[in-house]
């Protein structure tokens, strides 16, 4: 059964009203379509929210809000209404003589039903252009999320043909957008949330309605709405999950996903219960890459409104992660509504927390709080923030150095002491280790988990996926047995005198990994992986961590020596002091360079593609397009995780991240594991390319092969482009046709998967098989391109295809797939026609053809004119039955399809002829349509009917009057009454008047909002 559109746009309404909105239609609302507001509910919601003001002070709130969209710049606009939306208005007026200003509420958060809900469809807004909406949230006559739909039942449209909709919205009616604070885009399979500034890929599924995260894995579209528009739900949603993040002149919007909206809630709840018992309030792990930072600044925010103002100490264990938490709550101090500060040292922090008995959100180091034991302050209403708490914050129970007999204090029990009445809540990338009993003791048991998979299910993540090239440096056993060692010193790297003991051996094998020789092996073996492997993969961003600041050093300059074109390619970004060698400080560079660095890596067009680090941007540094790290440094537990985290954001078409192991991290990557969840460690508790992705990669190739059972592809095998061209074009000609329709289909889903899988594992791949899927690479992209909805340009195709092979298997020579086709294809170019005619892969010629001619009746003309778009594609239809069911020939077929291009182009001059333009041209063609309607009528007298029925729908049409019944209904017998004047139709063609009502009805619709 056909799910139209507006079926589906219905059945959205329904569940609105079923969550207590009600429901208008919106061309039957009388008001001015420049003013995206429904300003008559909006003035009486105001009145009733802010009962103790005037109403000349709401009507000046009203024409506040209005005058927003007098601004340029959406973003900005919007901005300051959401402000207004989160805070209130403040109004000046005039008491009297007396200038005063009143706070007015656009929501009253705290009493759900004083506000009014509506869900109206078919809301039109004027602005640069006319645009209808298909469904728009209003709370207090605000339009606060504009819904997007497509059709479920066609095939053409999905939901990213909503978000391309949605973002010409945003341009062609930036007035309705300047008071939005989400969007929502479904086609029923997805339905996904998101903001004005969100790219597609940000945008989110929201999977539960009460915040259990076990059936997840796939969500119905009801579950969305539900889930976020329950009135008091999506009331806390605008005031605490939806903030701006401001970085100098970039304004970023951050809709809160669910995992964060319930997580932070239960965090609220279980601080609200520590603070008055034992100031427990637990750990909120959420897998690195979820949003745990923000999940902060969303706590932090409503937090402070539940318990009056408290203050926030936020603790980091080293300097730069304290810099980037700082900065991601200062981009979002409007939201918060207050500064954040960073201690500069024990004192300043001292003196911050008591010269205040309330807000303040500050931010530290552990370092100082191991200078004293000296409580910081005694206040109670202290709630601290521990950033990775099972890292050095743990320990609350006193040691001894074996050597010294020297009492060693956790620093947990720093903290402590510093802070003895405060409230303390952990947040975590990585699980507790199994075997850390101190973590809990000091925060609690876990809040929420969202593990690994959730994320990846959510799209929140990539997976991580591993490949070891440890055996490519042929190191030596007694390397290999040092780099065992020191994984043991790392276990006991919280304790001083550990430390203190492995220097010695630290230094052997900074020899031994910095040796020249094994220095050029990782350098020669990770540039040619790279070049072969990874440089055209999504932006060519790779990061490589070096175990010392001396190694990462000989790696650069090795590298440079390598590939002295690869200046502006490669940077080292590490700390320096004043014990460098003078010719590190302009390679390190200053902070501000480092800054700028920082930028230039996040972009992902910038020439910056590797970075070579020792610890700096292995912990909240993100990069959506970085999606490879080489390892050469011996990591574990959450170090290790929270480093090759940096390469599971999501970016588009980004499969999974990679790293590349030189150091033998693989049992390590396994132990970290084993703290994971259990559907985690089934998941992902192997991540070797050699067990997961290469098998996968095979099998998928051996399926695609199956698919061209019977034709012989390997000619593409040889290094002639002109042979390879003809290849690929005989893959693509097999593939359609007429009894392949169904194995098409089935290649184009699998030749997707090969290259997803491929991307993870092509240095595993043999030469062969990296041919074969280049092969199947070039098929599916032409096959798509000539297939799916857009404009056919031979030479764009020809120049992807040439792209591709050149990335993927070093083709050299342009692939030239359509040598006898030029750029321009038009139905209309005799010659175009003609060299189609001579293509020697007929069922390609035919599916050029019919892909031009559909395009063409599908288009802006034909789709205005019920009769020859009625026509045409019956007899395209016709023509393409008679071919797949054999009754033709693919040489008959070709020249019917040629014959049918003539006629249109024929048809594309009727109009000239007879001095009408197109929009005439469909109504001729309506009112001639029986076949001796001339009989009856000179042609100069059905000319006259056009013209004089055009001009005067035209003279009629209003804004929505299409949309509303009773306009239709007028409109109907407008027409009957204009055609009765002229005595149309004659006796005996009475159903002729049908054609044009239709046609009236066609052009009506097709009228572009």
């Amino acid at each position: 059964m056909v799910f139209t559109e507006d079926e589906f746009e219905q059945s959205i309404i329904s569940l609105f009203e079923g969550l207590g909105y009600t429901h208008f239609y919106g061309p039957n609302i009388d008001r001015d379509y420049n003013n995206p507001l429904y300003e008559d509910h909006l003035r009486e919601s105001l009145s009733r929210i802010n009962p103790n003001l005037k109403f000349s002070v709401i009507d000046s709130a009203v024409n506040q809000l209005k005058g927003l969209v007098s601004s340029s710049n959406l973003i900005e606009s919007n901005y300051n209404f959401t402000e207004f939306l989160q805070k209130g208005m403040s109004v000046n007026y005039l008491d009297g003589n007396e200038k005063r200003a009143a706070l007015v509420k656009l929501i009253d958060y705290d009493n759900v039903d004083k506000n009014t809900f509506h869900v109206i469809n078919q809301w039109t807004v004027d602005d640069l252009s006319v645009k209808r909406a298909d469904v728009v949230v209003f709370v207090n006559g605000l339009p606060l999320v504009v819904v997007e739909l497509k059709s479920p039942s066609r095939e053409e449209v999905d939901v990213s043909n909503a978000y391309r909709q949605l973002k010409n919205y945003m341009k062609e009616v930036p007035s309705l957008f300047t008071y939005n604070a989400f969007v929502v885009m479904s086609d029923m399979a997805t339905s996904k949330a998101g903001t004005i500034t969100s790219n597609e890929d940000r945008f989110m599924e929201w999977k539960t309605v009460d915040g259990n995260y076990k059936d997840t894995s796939f969500a119905s579209f009801d579950v969305l709405f539900e889930g976020m528009f329950e009135k008091h739900r999506f009331l806390d949603i605008l005031e605490n999950f939806i903030l701006y993040s401001v970085d100098s002149s970039k304004y970023i919007k951050i809709l809160g996903a669910y995992h964060q909206y319930f997580a932070v809630n239960k965090a609220l709840t279980t601080t609200q219960e520590a603070v008055s018992s034992d100031g427990k309030a637990g750990v909120f792990w959420h897998t690195q890459g979820s949003g745990k930072s923000l999940s902060m600044v969303f706590y932090v925010n409503k937090l402070q409104h539940i318990m009056n103002s408290p203050t926030f100490v936020v603790i980091t264990d080293r300097n730069d992660l304290d810099n980037q938490l700082y900065n991601q709550f200062n981009k979002c101090s409007g939201f918060i509504s207050q500064s954040p500060k960073q201690a500069v040292n024990r004192e300043n922090l001292k003196e911050l927390l008591n010269d205040r008995v309330a807000n303040g959100i500050f931010f530290s180091t552990m370092q100082k709080f191991e200078l004293s034991d000296e409580p910081l302050t005694l206040r109670e209403d202290v709630i601290v923030i521990s950033d990775e708490a099972h890292r050095s914050q743990y320990g609350l129970e006193e040691k001894f150095n074996p050597e010294t007999g020297e009492k060693i204090i956790g620093a947990a029990r720093k903290v402590h002491d510093n802070l003895p009445n405060a409230t303390f809540i952990g947040f975590t990338g990585t699980p507790i280790a199994t075997r850390d009993k101190s973590t809990r003791e000091v925060f609690g048991d876990y809040i929420d988990i969202y593990d690994m998979t959730q994320s990846v299910e959510d799209g929140a993540t990539c997976p991580i996926h591993y490949e070891s090239r440890v055996i490519n440096l042929e190191l030596d056993s007694e390397t290999l047995q040092e780099i065992d060692d020191k994984y043991e010193e790392l276990s006991l790297e919280a304790e001083p005198y550990a430390i203190e003991a492995s220097k010695h051996k630290l230094s052997q094998m900074e020899e031994l990994l910095g040796a020249s020789e094994t220095i050029n092996s990782l350098c020669e073996d990770m540039s040619n992986h790279y070049m072969d492997n990874r440089m055209y993969e999504l932006k060519g961003k790779a990061m490589i961590v070096a175990y010392s600041r001396g190694i990462a050093m000989k790696i650069y300059n090795r590298i440079l020596e390598l590939h002295p074109d690869w200046q502006d390619k490669v940077k080292i970004v590490m700390t320096s002091n004043n014990n460098d060698p003078e010719d590190w400080h302009d390679i390190i560079g200053t902070k501000s360079y480092k800054k700028e660095l920082d930028s230039k890596f996040k972009d992902p067009n910038d020439e910056f593609k590797i970075a070579i680090v020792v610890d700096m941007w292995l912990t909240g540094f993100d990069v959506p397009s970085l999606d490879t790290m080489y390892i050469y440094k011996p990591m574990k537990d959450h170090t290790l995780m929270q480093a090759i985290a940096r390469v599971n954001r999501v970016y588009p078409d980004k499969t999974g991240g990679l790293i590349v192991d030189y150091i033998g991290i693989s049992a390590a990557l396994r132990q970290a594991m084993s703290d994971y969840t259990k559907r985690d460690r089934n998941n992902y508790g192997d991540m070797d390319i050699i067990k997961v992705a290469y098998p996968k990669f095979q099998e998928i190739l051996e399926i695609c092969d199956d698919l061209f059972h019977g034709l012989d592809y390997t000619q593409f095998f040889t290094d002639d482009p002109l042979i390879r061209a003809k290849t690929i074009k005989k893959g693509v000609n097999f593939l359609l046709k007429p009894d392949n329709e169904e194995e098409k289909e089935e290649f184009l889903t699998y030749a997707l998967r090969l290259k997803q899988a491929l991307s993870l594992c092509r240095s595993k791949a043999t030469e062969t098989e990296r041919l074969e899927a280049a092969y199947f690479e070039a098929v599916r992209t032409l096959l798509t391109r000539i297939t799916r909805p857009g404009k056919l340009s031979p030479a764009e195709i020809n120049k992807q295809i040439s792209e591709l092979l050149e990335h993927s298997i070093k083709s050299e020579g342009v692939i030239n797939l359509f040598s006898d086709v030029q750029e321009e294809t038009s139905l209309f170019d005799e010659t175009f026609l003609a060299r189609i005619n001579k293509m020697q892969e007929r069922n390609l010629a035919i599916e050029l053809l019919q892909k031009l001619l559909k395009d063409e009746i599908k288009g802006k003309k034909y789709n205005q004119n019920v009769v020859k778009s009625e026509k045409f594609s019956e007899m395209l239809t016709k023509i393409m039955n008679k071919y797949v069911n054999g009754h033709i020939t693919n040489q008959e077929v070709i020249d019917e399809l040629i014959n049918l291009a003539q006629e249109i182009k024929e048809d594309n001059n009727a109009g000239e002829k007879l001095g009408l333009t197109n929009e005439e041209l469909a109504f001729y063609d309506a009112i001639t349509q029986p076949e001796n309607i001339k009989d009856f009528y000179e042609n100069d007298e059905l000319i006259a009917i056009t013209r004089e029925l055009t001009e005067k729908l035209n003279r009629n049409r209003t804004i929505d009057w299409n949309k509303k019944e009773s306009a239709r209904a007028l409109m109907r017998v407008t027409v009957k009454h204009l055609l009765r004047e002229h005595d149309y139709p004659p006796d005996g063609l009475e159903t002729a008047i049908n054609t044009v009502i239709e046609q009236c009805e066609q052009w009506a619709d097709a009228i572009e909002m």
